[in-house]
């Protein structure tokens, strides 16, 4: 089951997994359909709420892609967010929402007994991890937090007032006087706060706050305090007997064995300045660290903090021991185990243990001699003290399990760069994983340091900033360490500095090993193995966002099985993260420094392209297999091309690699492996086609042409010049597109490429037709019809007949066009080419509704559709559905006309594509529009 959290930073997890959510604005997105559950929220509405009166300049399309990624997100929580008539709305239970499970719990607070209410209360506020939706800020969200604020404070007065009266003031004191605090002027809360100390024996701290509430409000409002608190005030002097606490059961204790005396150690060091951020981590320590000690079965409660160099976690464990380090009145132990020093070895836990038994005051010549009775001493001194242990900084479990109390009254927490999963495994140590701050968190992270005023004034400079430094809290302060110490430093040239690849590094050292990005990075590579080692320098030369295990291993050579190994090593170091079970992704600032360290890496570029290279031409003829096949060189010893039992995981992989192929394009490019970057241009042109992602297919065939032209590849250029000549033709950018079909008909001529020359001549066509020149399209197709026929290439016969019998009907030639398309047709049928067999039923469809055919042109739409949709085409099923829909309008049928156009916005919508917008305003006016064409 999904949970999602809005009382805090908004975010989502299945089970312990967490969930990506997306950017800011995208979880604005979901806030506002979380709000009122099961309730649609209209388009509008829903725009009002996630920008208010900050729109983009596409505000649906915006929306649509938002809830589109959304409805992916949620899938993996069985949640989905649907469209009814109303609006959209997400399919969740109301309880897995934290703010809906508030309210339930506040509601049933109010139907039971005091007893059970308080534990509902305490359970509804325990929710609570920060302001509600975190950092998102727009005017609706801002008018929700108020009230759901306001509802929190409601709340935590009704059990302030249930804890005074069943004598459990002590457990609720503290946080009643931080809220009087905060409200200086709501004088019920300051009597409950009066109260509340005067019963835990605190009546001077109690008669004191009268007094400073009375100054308060004399010196600001001119008034004098209530009756009823100056009643309480008076009852207090006279320590009225009806003031003290109702008595309560108390269950007798047994006496305790005597103890050896022992001191009470303060060893925390400062409480770290300007903390921000990581309300839900400090939720997650609270919730282990003190509802976890003392439990029945004698055993510590372990928490190990755990994530990459330099992302807060000792920080992050300062902040929270020192908030609560009144829950351990027995004392606080630190260490520094120096883990992952960069300027030395670990410190061995015999060092640590004497430490710790010097601060219990425990002379040295006193010590016992072994590591084993020094550190059962340690354990008899601590057992049934209210403690806190930090291991700060540790290098493995075999360093920390010597220093584990054995008494559940003592709390430990652990921060490693490693995951220390030996403590998990045999202690039952819990663990927080941090990750990279939010934006909201590094710029507050920012202002806390530099001041606002210093941030206001580069506000642009600011913007920049941020992602440079990747959220990772080491170089924000090494950033802002710079701008607070040079007063004539200004961010603007920092941002620079970060700019350039060469400098970044260098911009985030301060001259200190402590505030040093690459010493934080040194201290983590220099205990990995040589295996671990090289692998980290390869990965760091890896294009796109993540690499996949199988690439990995192509990449290193490696079996896949001995290189898992390795991969451990760097995921248990943070040095790689596996969000994606199978993929693994490198911080842009680790992967800086992995590029540094590297040795000669080309080698394993040159596999790990191949690999791309072999397996996306695999993947692309298992989607296409009618598409003539390059001749590629075998690949480099080591490479293990994946392969493709079915065109369903064709077509999975090229989703999880799309955003890698893309950079592995234009990385192979400006790297000098040329021949990779026009081949898997070539591979990726269906699948990009199918997504109608073209602005993507121009990016990547501009990289693959000029690849091409430096080889001096004709083949490579004719197909690049193909591929952005179809991209520029759907982006209706004509004149483009012909000059790279001239070019791509030039290569074509010089190799003597029949079938090339056919294809640069059926694009001709295709731009004639989207011009509105259906007779120039049939002259260029005819010259690609007589190509294809004296190659013998049946596959573009095929096409180029679906084609002819386009341009023909539109002339009104309508017999020629199902004579072209009945060939086609037989052609399509007997290569096993579904997927254009499904094009020229739309062709032949379109004819038979101009002539007069209404009903075979929807019998022919539909079984386009079917096509179409078997083979997971969805940009051209969307298409033809529209089609279909425009035909259903010419004969009045509008409820059927409605239901396809829907149907085919829905599909656009999910693929991001602008069009969805024009087939939304047909729903909107139900207007009559002829076909344009759009797939010959």
């Amino acid at each position: 089951m999904m949970h999602i959290r809005l009382l805090g930073e908004v975010a989502a997890r299945v089970g312990e997994v967490a969930v990506d959510l997306g950017h800011e604005r995208q979880r604005c997105v979901l806030a506002a359909l979380l709000v009122e559950p099961g309730r649609p929220v209209p388009v509008d509405v829903l725009l009002d709420r996630a920008w208010g009166d900050r729109l983009p300049r596409r505000p649906r399309d915006a929306l649509y892609s938002y809830v589109s990624r959304l409805r992916q997100t949620l899938a993996v929580g069985g949640c989905t967010v649907l469209r009814r008539p109303a609006g959209y709305v997400v399919e969740i239970d109301p309880l897995g929402v934290d703010l809906h499970l508030f309210d339930d719990f506040v509601r049933r607070a109010g139907t039971t007994g005091d007893g059970e209410a308080l534990e509902l209360l305490d359970a509804a506020l325990r929710l609570w991890t920060g302001d509600a939706f975190g950092g998102l800020d727009t005017p609706w969200l801002n008018a929700v937090r108020r009230d759901l604020h306001r509802r929190r404070r409601t709340a935590e007065r009704t059990r302030d007032d249930l804890a005074l009266r069943l004598g459990l003031h002590a457990t609720v004191v503290d946080g009643m006087i931080a809220r009087a605090d905060a409200e200086p002027f709501d004088e019920s809360l300051a009597g409950a706060a009066m109260l509340a100390l005067y019963r835990c024996g605190r009546r001077g701290e109690a008669l004191s706050r009268f007094d400073g509430l009375r100054r308060e409000l004399a010196e600001h409002l001119g008034i004098e305090p209530g009756d009823e608190l100056r009643r309480l005030h008076r009852r207090m002097l006279l320590a009225d007997p009806a003031l003290t606490a109702p008595r309560r059961p108390v269950t007798p204790r047994q006496p305790e064995e005597p103890r050896q005396a022992t001191t009470a150690p303060q060893q925390l060091p400062a409480a770290p300045c300007a903390f921000t951020g990581r309300d839900g981590h400090l939720a997650e320590l609270t919730a282990a660290l003190t509802t976890g000690t003392g439990v029945d079965d004698g055993t510590a409660a372990i928490v190990v903090i755990g994530g990459a160099g330099g992302i807060g976690k000792t920080w992050l464990a300062l902040r929270w021991a020192h908030e609560h380090r009144r829950r351990f009145p027995d004392g606080q132990l630190y260490v520094n185990l120096r883990g992952f020093d960069p300027a030395g070895e670990p410190l061995c836990p015999a060092a640590a243990i004497r430490a710790f038994l010097a601060a219990l005051g425990i002379a040295a010549e006193t010590l016992p001699a072994g590591l084993d009775e020094q550190a059962a001493l340690f354990r008899r001194l601590v057992d049934g003290r209210k403690m806190l242990v930090l291991l700060d900084n540790a290098h493995d479990s075999a360093q920390v399990v010597p220093l584990l109390p054995g008494s559940a009254a003592v709390a430990v927490l652990v921060t490693s760069r490693r995951r220390l999963t030996g403590l998990v495994a045999a202690h039952g140590a819990r663990t927080v994983t941090l990750g990279c701050m939010s934006g909201a968190d590094a710029a507050e992270l920012l202002r806390a340091r530099l001041g606002a005023a210093r941030v206001a004034a580069e506000p642009q400079a600011v913007e920049a900033l941020l992602p440079l430094c990747g959220g990772l809290p080491l170089a924000l302060g090494i950033v802002a360490a710079r701008a607070a110490t040079d007063p004539h430093c200004r961010i603007a040239g920092l941002v620079a500095e970060l700019r350039a690849r060469r400098t970044r590094l260098d911009a985030l050292d301060a001259g200190d090993l402590a505030v040093s990005l690459r010493a934080a990075m040194a201290g983590s590579v220099r205990h990995l193995s040589p295996e671990a080692g090289r692998l980290f320098g390869d990965l760091s030369r890896a294009p796109g966002p993540d690499v996949s295990a199988a690439a990995a291993a192509s990449m290193t050579g490696c079996d896949p099985a001995a290189q898992r190994a390795a991969i451990r090593e760097l995921l248990d170091a943070s040095l790689i993260a596996e969000e994606v079970p199978g993929r693994f992704r490198m911080h842009d600032l680790v992967r800086l420094y992995g590029i540094e360290r590297a040795g000669d890496t080309a080698g394993a570029t040159a596999r790990l392209l191949d690999h791309y290279v072999h397996s996306a031409c695999g993947a692309a003829l298992r989607l296409e297999p009618l598409r003539d096949p390059l001749r590629l060189p075998e690949p480099l010893p080591g490479v293990r091309a994946e392969t493709f039992a079915d065109s369903g995981r064709a077509r999975a992989w090229f989703a999880a690699e799309d955003q890698v192929l893309r950079s592995a394009v234009r990385y192979a490019d400006g790297a000098g492996f040329h021949r990779h970057a026009w081949q898997l241009a070539w591979a990726m042109v269906f699948i990009l086609d199918q997504r109608g992602n073209w602005h993507a297919e121009v990016d990547v065939h501009k990289a693959a042409l000029r690849s091409a032209l430096r080889l001096g590849d004709d083949t490579g250029i004719a197909h690049s010049h193909r591929g952005l000549a179809r991209a520029y033709t759907w982006l209706r950018c004509f004149d483009e597109a012909r000059v790279h079909l001239r070019a791509a008909l030039e290569a074509c001529l010089r190799r003597g490429d029949l079938a090339g020359q056919g294809f640069a001549y059926r694009g001709m066509a295709r731009v004639s037709a989207w011009q509105g020149r259906p007779e120039r399209a049939i002259a260029d197709d005819r010259r690609a019809l007589a190509a294809f026929e004296e190659a013998g290439h049946d596959h573009g016969r095929a096409q180029t007949l679906n084609a002819l019998g386009w341009h023909h009907a539109h002339l009104g030639e309508h017999a020629s066009a199902v004579q072209c398309c009945d060939r086609a047709i037989a052609l399509h049928q007997r290569l096993g080419d579904r997927h254009g067999e499904g094009i020229t039923w739309d062709t032949l469809a379109y004819s038979r509704h101009r002539s007069g055919m209404p009903e075979e042109a929807i019998r022919c739409y539909r079984k386009a559709v079917v096509l179409l949709r078997e083979q997971s085409d969805r940009y051209l099923e969307a298409v033809v559905t529209g089609h279909l829909g425009d035909t259903f309008a010419a004969l009045g049928r509008t409820a059927d006309a409605r239901t396809a156009w829907l149907c085919a916005a829905e599909l656009l919508a999910t693929l991001g594509h602008p069009d969805a917008r024009t087939v939304r305003a047909k729903v909107a006016g139900l207007a009559r529009t002829q076909p344009e064409p759009t797939h010959t």
